[in-house]
């Protein structure tokens, strides 16, 4: 089946012009916000112009790869502006990365310079090539000596004394690393033109325009928020920063700037809707709540709902397209659906033979958009696995309905064959969610002779319900998935996440196969 989302006309702005539409209505008006610190439209832009100059001036060029381990801040949303304007390539590396991951990144990328703050210098310091970066490493953080060479100084040093130069549409604009849930973590590489694609379709998707403000309820490095907070700010929309996903931080920023538009992954969202200090009032102001990156379970759904009065808009984006689907906010919302494709898509389902399903059948999504990246960095055979004919092979599984709308059914290899029929993870995650001393459920297959796989699942309980038996869990599971319930169910204290803080489905398969093989036999 093939699913066609709304034309896209234009891309959004030059990127080293994404301030233009708020530098146009109103320049001292606030652009970006955050619990200590606000910053009009002007500011950000005069700031952004100087760290740009700061960044020629420290010999960097055109092209080159600049990287950033930061936390949120507006400072990191001023660094990836100032990059634009000189021209440089942005490599957000997850905050949460070890040493390890830090020195990969740094490796493929092959970046000159890097952005940090100042709490991570241990892990810099243990790092084989963050010292030996060409132009070495950018402090934040460190208020104690004021005349320091920090990213504090350079926002604050001198405007560029000429015109930064151009650039051209299929430079490199920025490199994000995937997740490495199928191996080594590949850096998604978008050009100056991809990028301008993918902020304009997210625009469109959220129909966000001046008026709005969005509060990103993750993190700035990844793609999804990174995302959202250019997009807010191409179209003259203001951004609230979230520096943690707690409710310590994001109860008092949707009381204060009262947000048009959240975005959280469900994990952190639950954590949210359950907290004992939300109030009736604190999602009045929004007009639509974004959750994705992983399952949204039929117990957030129900809580969200309750508590905000209007349900969760779900959507599917890879860090290789960004965001290709939404339900549509002043459309019609499905419950459970991951809603249509987005504007400036073109969606295909397909089988393994490549040709098109009918509604109901899962198949493999395949995507077709501007806003495609330009390939793997450095890895034109990791490319060319995936990308056929301006089409990406996105390893998802899904079905759509007779409207358009597609369900996710999860990734192929995560897809668990029991007795010959397919098993969903997430289907039997979003059962287990329903139980209410269940606080997190994940969900893999495990080899078996007879059946070919088992279901086995991995939970952790919530503090304030009755402990559950195994029996108890495999019984309510069966009276909502019947045959595909687990067979077996393992507690954990805490579920391992993956550094994009989703379920890290890898991790439980590992765990799984130890438990079967103790002693390494394979």
């Amino acid at each position: 089946m093939k699913i066609t989302g709304l034309d896209l006309a234009d891309p959004a702005p030059p990127l080293d012009r994404l301030l233009l539409a708020g530098l146009k209505k109103n320049p001292q008006g606030n652009a970006v916000v955050s619990l200590g610190q606000k910053k009009t439209w002007q500011q950000m832009d005069e700031e952004s112009d100087a760290l740009a100059a700061g960044y020629v001036r420290l010999g960097l060029k055109p092209g080159d790869r600049i990287a950033s381990l930061m936390p949120n801040r507006i400072a990191l949303l001023t660094h990836y502006l100032a990059s634009f304007k000189a021209g440089l390539c942005v490599t957000p590396l997850n905050y949460r990365y070890t040493y390890r991951e830090i020195d990969h990144a740094l490796q493929v990328s092959g970046a000159s310079a890097l952005v940090f703050h100042v709490e991570r210098a241990a892990d810099l310091a243990a790092s084989t090539l963050a010292p030996q970066l060409p132009l070495g490493m950018i402090p934040f953080g460190d208020s104690e000596d004021p005349g320091a060479f920090t990213l504090e100084s350079l926002i604050q040093g001198r405007p560029p004394e000429c015109p930064f130069p151009s650039v051209g549409s299929s430079s490199p604009a920025a490199i994000f690393f995937t997740s490495g849930s199928t191996g080594p973590a590949k850096g998604v590489t978008h050009s100056q033109e991809s990028l301008r694609w993918m902020l304009a379709s997210a625009a469109a998707a959220f129909s966000l325009g001046p008026d709005d403000t969005f509060l990103p309820g993750s993190s700035m490095s990844h793609v999804g928020s990174f995302l959202w907070a250019l997009s807010s700010l191409a179209v003259g929309g203001k951004v609230a920063v979230a520096r943690t996903f707690d409710s310590h931080e994001l109860l008092p920023l949707l009381r204060e700037f009262r947000p048009t538009v959240l975005a959280m992954i469900p994990a952190a969202l639950v954590a949210l809707v359950r907290d004992h200090d939300l109030q009736p009032g604190d999602f009045s102001s929004l007009r639509v709540c974004r959750s994705g990156s992983d399952k949204v379970s039929t117990e957030l759904l129900n809580e969200f709902a309750a508590v905000a009065g209007f349900p969760i808009d779900e959507g599917y984006g890879m860090t290789e397209v960004g965001l290709a689907t939404l339900n549509p906010p002043t459309g019609v919302i499905k419950r459970g659906s991951i809603g249509p494709a987005t504007p400036g898509f073109s969606i295909e389902v397909r089988n393994d033979e490549g040709e098109l399903v009918g509604p109901g059948t899962v198949g493999r999504i395949w995507i077709k958009t501007g806003s495609l990246m330009s390939g793997y960095w450095n890895d034109h055979a990791a490319t060319q696995q995936v990308v056929r004919d301006g089409w990406i092979d996105s390893g998802d599984l899904a079905h759509a309905d007779e409207d358009g709308y597609l369900w996710f059914f999860g990734r192929k290899k995560q897809v668990i064959v029991h007795d010959g029929s397919n098993i969903s993870p997430m289907e039997v995650e979003s059962a287990l969610d329903e139980h209410p001393a269940v606080a997190l459920a994940g969900v893999v297959g495990i080899h078996d002779e007879v059946h070919g796989e088992n279901v086995r699942a991995y939970v952790t309980l919530r503090d304030d319900q009755p402990r559950p038996s195994t029996g108890d869990l495999i019984n309510f599971c069966r009276e909502r998935v019947g045959y595909k319930a687990p067979e077996e169910i393992v507690f954990l204290d805490e579920m391992p996440l993956n550094p994009t803080g989703k379920i890290d489905r890898v991790g439980l398969k590992k765990m799984a196969e130890d438990h079967l093989h103790p002693h390494g036999i394979e």
